[in-house]
């Protein structure tokens, strides 16, 4: 059976009152703010330990990797000790942004293996509405961790596998419509998207309420986008980071994806790349080899 992807604010209260609390990570985080660790400090989930996406959830930034290539597999594993991450205890992440950056923590654990690890539906606003009280300063853990992880336990594309897969799949792209189409970058060395790849905002996620939607309106929305029951799936933004919550709402409709992690951040920086611009998906790279399903890999 699928591990479950998210936890109501109400069942995440009746758990922290519980013999059996989670381990709590706080991952605040959003492009352009730097200051997500004075936010949770003035105002956290009691026992919730303050992660930081930029240096803990990423390696530095450089043009082959991106903006956030993935983390070394030894540093992330120290960092979860500390943040007190055990093998017999669940784990939950949330941040208070529709858990846009939350979910790259939730990637990143179950990538390295750590399979009861959940995002809280609704991020921090839903835990207020709840009734669930707040703490401030800085905490750590109780105790060190002893979490040993073991990294590749979802899937991932290199490049070239990303500029391959429209050919015989679904690449989606997870950034806003306007980065899509090339109307603008405000980070990036280009404006456009991976020739063949299919707009998929992350914003469409989530409900009116910050929430996110019903597995089958997520079905609906995937399958018109052409994800059908056998599709390989891709999925990239523009860093690695929101395109973990397109991974989770596919997770949580049902659906498995890969994950490009360098994405736009380190297609745009490559010379080599073609881009294509405008709200149609370019056409898919010449000679593309075609692999099925089962090549992307999975957990394993």
């Amino acid at each position: 059976m699928r591990p479950p992807v998210l936890v109501p604010a109400a069942e995440l209260l009746a758990e922290t009152a519980g013999d059996r609390p989670p381990v709590l990570l706080d991952v605040r985080w959003a492009l352009g703010d730097p200051d997500g660790r004075g936010h949770y400090r003035r105002g956290h989930i009691p026992t919730a330990v303050y992660v930081d996406l930029d240096t803990e959830l990423a390696s530095p930034a450089g043009p082959s990797g991106g903006r956030h290539p993935l983390p070394d597999p030894a540093a992330l594993q120290r960092h979860a000790r500390r943040w007190g991450i055990t093998a017999d205890r669940p784990v939950v992440v949330y941040d208070d942004a529709g858990g846009l950056a939350a979910a790259r923590a939730w990637w990143l654990l179950r990538w390295a293996g750590v399979a009861d690890v959940r995002l809280l539906d609704g991020s921090l606003a839903a835990w207020r509405a709840a009734g669930g009280p707040l703490a401030e300063g800085e905490e750590t853990a109780a105790a060190p961790g002893d979490i040993v992880l073991s990294p590749g336990r979802l899937p991932v594309l290199t490049a070239d596998r990303a500029a391959e897969l429209p050919s015989y799949g679904v690449l989606l792209d997870a950034r806003a419509g306007e980065r899509y189409r090339g109307e603008s970058e405000p980070v990036d060395a280009k404006a456009g998207h991976i020739p063949g790849a299919v707009s998929a905002p992350t914003a469409e996620n989530l409900d009116a309420g910050g929430r996110f939607a019903e597995a089958e309106q997520s079905r609906k929305r995937f399958a018109a986008l052409g994800v059908g029951d056998d599709t390989a799936v891709g999925v990239y933004c523009g860093s690695g980071v929101t395109a973990a919550h397109q991974i989770a709402a596919l997770a949580a409709a049902g659906i498995d994806a890969a994950l490009y992690p360098g994405s736009w951040s380190a297609w745009s920086a490559d010379p080599r790349r073609p881009v294509a611009t405008g709200p149609r998906p370019g056409e898919p790279l010449a000679g593309a080899g075609i692999h099925d399903r089962e090549s992307l890999g999975g957990e394993r």
